[in-house]
C-alpha cells in the first residue's frame, strides 16, 4: 500500500472509496464526572448506508497547507483517503475517512490515520478531531482502537432529518 497526497494527477480518485458500509448497532455515550464512556446496542437487523458524495473544491486541497487530502493506493486502484483540515482549535479536523469495501479490515484506515498524524504534528497541531454518528458502530469502534476518545456528543446536529442519529465528536491528543 502506498499513501500520496493529494495532487492534479490524482485528483480524479476524490471519493472512489466511498462505498456503502454496514450499520450493526450504535454507541449509548454516558457522562459521568467529567467522564465520558459508552455502551454498545448490537441491532438485530443491519443494514447498509451510504454517504452522498460531497461537492467541493477539492482541486483547493492541493498544495495547502491548511488543508490535505491522502489517497490509499494497492497497485494502481484507489482503496482509500482521509480529508483533512486545520481547524480553529489547534487541531486537524478530519472531515472524512473511507476506504473500499474491498480492502477493509487490512490496516489502510489506521495507515490513513497514521498519515493525517504526521500530517498535524508537521502543522504543528495538538490533536485530531472527527464527528461520527452515533450508530456507525464499526466507525467508532475504530476510532476508539485508535486512541480517540470521547469530547462531546450532539443530539440535535441531526434533528431535521428523518432519523434518531447523534454526533459523536471524537478527539485524539498528540
Amino acid at each position: 500500500m502506498k499513501i500520496v497526497r493529494i495532487n492534479h494527477q490524482n485528483l480524479a480518485d476524490i471519493n472512489k472509496a466511498n462505498q456503502p458500509y454496514e450499520i450493526i448497532g450504535r454507541i449509548k455515550p454516558a457522562f459521568d464526572n467529567g467522564n465520558w464512556s459508552y455502551t454498545e446496542e448490537i441491532y438485530e437487523q443491519p443494514y447498509m448506508k451510504e454517504y452522498p458524495e460531497d461537492s467541493y473544491d477539492y482541486a483547493a486541497y492541493i498544495d495547502n497547507s491548511d488543508k490535505v487530502i491522502f489517497f490509499a493506493y494497492s497497485n494502481a486502484e484507489c482503496i482509500g483517503q482521509i480529508i483533512l483540515k486545520r481547524d480553529w482549535n489547534k487541531y486537524a479536523f478530519i472531515e472524512d475517512i473511507c476506504v473500499a469495501k474491498s480492502a477493509r479490515g487490512q490496516g489502510v484506515g489506521t495507515a490513513l490515520i497514521q498519515k493525517a498524524i504526521e500530517w498535524a504534528k508537521n502543522s504543528n497541531l495538538k490533536g485530531l478531531a472527527l464527528e461520527t454518528q452515533d450508530n456507525n458502530l464499526l466507525a467508532c469502534r475504530f476510532y476508539a482502537k485508535c486512541g480517540f476518545v470521547i469530547g462531546a456528543v450532539n443530539t440535535m446536529l441531526y434533528r431535521n432529518f428523518d432519523n434518531d442519529e447523534f454526533a459523536v465528536f471524537w478527539y485524539l491528543i498528540l
